[in-house]
């Protein structure tokens, strides 16, 4: 078998444009998929079958991390501080319920052995996996939350030190992801306008924690893909000059049909070249 990894996959835009629902073609090629959501929106994959008429395939599993549970008595006493100290305070106290928001430890722990809510099924490191497998990501927002929650809790003012902090595990899990894992690994993202600081215009990118992150983000993928809805269609962009975007296994061009199938057959050929 080819040492080539799996590619790796950003799928960014808005919110209703596609993105999850789009990862039922990567399910309907056969490969084993794993779709770990960190945000409300698994239903949407779910609807890729129900919309057919259809059951959900076996080659299909999913882990949901559920977020620390709220209630107003505890948004009463933020609301109360925020209320009475200083910026300053707020930014110095120590939330003494952190310990509630481990929903990165949570994700770290899924990814160091994977659980099929589905059959229970244990699958393992995803470090582990081979190329013939695909972990899905839904969302980096939902990352981009837990990274900061595990640094500063509930606290309303986060500090510099509490960004940095933050921004820098959400650095060493993605690099971990693409880098140290030879699965496909596609990761969903919002998008957000980041200013260029080579041609100065404001384009379209990954949302995440930062200026300073933001730019690293791209280089560990190996494609970008925009997705957008024209009236009552979804398309697929590598094209798009307003957004960052890099394709290996797509060609460039603007009104892609959403289907997982055409990367990996581009990447299968690659892998069976490299294999020789």
């Amino acid at each position: 078998m080819s040492e080539l990894a799996g590619p790796n996959i950003v799928l960014l835009g808005e919110s209703g444009t596609g993105k999850t629902y789009s990862i039922g073609t990567l399910v309907e090629t056969g490969v084993p998929v794993s779709f770990l959501a960190l945000e409300p929106g698994i239903e949407s994959l779910f609807g890729y079958y129900t919309d057919r008429g259809k059951p959900i395939p076996p080659n299909l599993s999913w882990h949901i991390l559920r977020p620390p549970e709220s209630d107003f008595a505890s948004m009463i006493d933020t609301a109360e501080k925020i209320n009475t100290y200083s910026f300053k305070m707020l930014a110095d106290m120590t939330d003494p319920n952190r310990n509630k928001y481990n929903q990165f430890v949570s994700l770290l722990r899924t990814l160091n052995d994977f659980v099929d809510e589905r059959t229970g099924e244990k699958l393992g490191p995803v470090n582990k996996w081979g190329p013939e497998r695909f972990l899905i990501i839904d969302a980096l927002t939902g990352i981009n939350r837990a990274a900061l929650d595990l640094v500063a809790g509930s606290k309303p003012a986060r500090s510099m030190s509490d960004w940095g902090i933050a921004q820098d595990q959400i650095e060493r899990i993605l690099r971990m992801l693409t880098q140290d894992c030879k699965c496909g690994f596609v990761l969903i993202s919002h998008v957000e306008k980041e200013k260029d600081e080579i041609t100065g215009s404001m384009k379209l990118t990954m949302s995440t924690l930062g200026k300073a992150l933001a730019p690293k983000l791209p280089l560990m993928f190996s494609d970008l893909i925009y997705t957008y809805r024209d009236g009552k269609e979804f398309w697929w962009s590598t094209e798009n000059s307003s957004v960052t975007l890099k394709t290996r296994n797509l060609p460039i061009a603007d009104k892609i049909r959403p289907d997982f199938a055409a990367i990996l057959k581009t990447w299968k050929k690659r892998s069976e070249e490299s294999a020789k």
